[in-house]
């Protein structure tokens, strides 16, 4: 990371399950992937672009962008300076029981938009981030759920429920849960179609409309996803880096920081951080 850019991805003790992210990026690129929360980022400087559902997105100071769980997409800069800003990433346990309370959502409650335009959003998701700084774990878990109900109420919907499968969905499926089981030694794009009983290119298709990406580039963020589940058990990132099936630990810091945004070294101590904390609080 160039010494104009900065990133620190963080948990704190009081908002479990709630990764944290202040950051500044100027050449930084994220590839395509997903998260397993949702993603609440408040812009305070410059301009996030990100590719979003076929559109490119952008999010300048005062806006925040909101991305649903298990939707594709990317992120660069939109001006040459970078941009700067604050990330939660709440579960969606965390942003269903805010839509219970405080929207009314009916169904799997998310965010409609890409982009809102809010700067008073942006001021509660850099005061979430503030409070941990100081240890105040009531005024931040305060401060997301209002930011959270604020944004659901203005900007929530309901998710799209299950709709049944085309036959290239059903192969995409069904490749997806083959890549997972041999995560570590995946078949080739033939192979892996002619066990579907399908082509290379139809799959491709079918996986890319299915899931937003090629088979290899979900592969790819499912290697960093597995990797991190391990680094938040106390597994070293070079162990991890082969146990998830990547080459060597070089191979798994480019990914991983290309998705992640840090390095696996800073989160490993991040989050060996926090351990510590509650161990030593208990």
């Amino acid at each position: 990371m160039g010494s104009d850019e900065r990133a620190r991805l963080w948990r704190h003790p009081g908002l479990p399950d709630v990764d944290l992210l202040r950051a500044r990026y100027v050449r930084k690129t994220f590839v395509r992937h997903t998260h397993e929360s949702f993603v609440i980022a408040g812009i305070t400087k410059g301009v996030e672009a990100f590719h979003h559902h076929g559109t490119i997105e952008r999010a300048g100071p005062g806006a925040v962008a909101l991305i649903n769980p298990d939707t594709a997409h990317t992120g660069h800069a939109g001006v040459p300076e970078g941009w700067t800003y604050s990330v939660l990433y709440p579960g969606a346990d965390i942003v269903a029981s805010v839509a219970a309370e405080t929207a009314a959502i009916r169904g799997t409650a998310g965010f409609a938009v890409a982009v809102a335009e809010d700067p008073y959003a942006v001021h509660l998701v850099t005061q979430v981030l503030r409070a941990t700084d100081q240890a105040n774990a009531l005024a931040a878990d305060t401060m997301m759920r209002l930011a959270i109900a604020r944004l659901l109420r203005a900007h929530g919907g309901t998710l799209p429920e299950r709709t049944p499968l085309t036959a290239g969905a059903r192969s995409a499926e069904r490749a997806r849960q083959i890549l997972e089981a041999r995560l570590t030694d995946p078949p080739p794009l033939a192979e892996l179609a002619a066990e579907l009983g399908t082509s290379p290119f139809a799959l491709l298709r079918g996986f890319r409309d299915h899931y937003g990406m090629p088979p290899h580039a979900w592969l790819t963020d499912a290697r960093v996803r597995r990797a991190r589940r391990l680094l938040d058990g106390g597994t070293a990132p070079a162990e991890a880096a082969v146990a998830v099936g990547f080459t060597d630990q070089p191979h798994l810091n480019r990914h991983f920081t290309r998705i992640v945004g840090v390095p696996p070294g800073a989160y490993r101590r991040e989050r060996k951080n926090v351990q510590d904390g509650a161990e030593g609080a208990a």
